[in-house]
């Protein structure tokens, strides 16, 4: 049996919506599957809860350039549908399975790519050729991250007081694996490293504060927020004094580098 050539290209993306999943968001309740789905009440037979994502974006384009007869979608981590991806972007690469034309104008590709597309996803580096290799290395990679996000919350605070308490705050969490992804994540206790970059009063979108957050990779940060019901220790909630949420996340930049400490 003859393997197919494959060709790796990286670059990095920035999502600039909030109703677009980075792969294909198959519905949670039938899984996408034809038998499953013409009953299903979650998705109304779709199969699917998004109707586009990055991945398949880039590949409408990718896919007919080469000639290629599928592609796949390897990313340096994910973020979820709601969440904007901003900064340099996040890093990722494409693999086209079976080209069968090689020479194609990369940058006049990406062009085209940002014509149609750019309002919501925008390539932030020339498309380049790497080795399988580099698949690796995205996937086991650990990216501390920087994060804005909006707090909501009902709770009365002395702005000025909570400002001078939390701002540049460090602290090692003690996170179990979360309530929303407990179904399919084994359930485990991290510890992950959290600082308060900045603390803003009030936050945009008339929410109560706003965030500026450095956190080691892998670090659940609406989880953080919330304390989601003990689960993750200490929390902004706890810090705050009562129920808190994350209402708005963006992540803003994908560091290079060993990950952050908050010692």
């Amino acid at each position: 049996m003859t393997t197919k050539p494959r060709l790796f290209l990286e670059s990095r993306y920035r999502k600039l919506v909030r109703d677009l999943p980075q792969t294909i968001y198959y519905c949670p309740q039938c899984g996408g599957r034809r038998r499953r789905r013409e009953q299903c009440t979650l998705c109304g037979g779709a199969g699917r809860l998004a109707d586009d994502s990055v991945q398949e974006l880039l590949a409408r384009k990718l896919l007919p350039a080469f000639r290629a007869r599928s592609g796949k979608f390897h990313g340096a981590g994910r973020e979820d549908i709601d969440v904007r991806m901003l900064g340099r972007g996040r890093p990722f690469v494409f693999e086209l399975v079976g080209p069968r034309q090689l020479d194609v104008d990369l940058v006049d590709l990406v062009e085209r790519f940002h014509r149609q597309h750019g309002e919501r996803v925008q390539l932030t580096e020339p498309l380049r050729e790497v080795p399988r290799a580099r698949v690796a290395e995205l996937k086991e990679g650990h990216y501390a991250k920087r994060y804005r996000l909006g707090v909501a919350t009902a709770v009365a605070f002395d702005a000025e007081r909570l400002a001078a308490e939390l701002a540049g705050r460090r602290a090692t969490l003690r996170q179990r694996t979360p309530q929303r992804v407990a179904h399919r994540r084994a359930d485990v206790i991290r510890e992950r490293g959290v600082r308060i970059l900045a603390l803003r009063v009030p936050g945009d979108d008339g929410l109560a504060l706003e965030l500026d957050l450095e956190t080691d990779h892998g670090t659940y940060v609406k989880e953080f927020v919330s304390g989601d019901d003990g689960r993750t220790e200490p929390s902004f909630a706890a810090w705050l004094g009562g129920p808190a949420t994350c209402a708005r996340l963006d992540v803003l930049e994908i560091l290079d580098g060993p990950a952050f400490s908050p010692a």
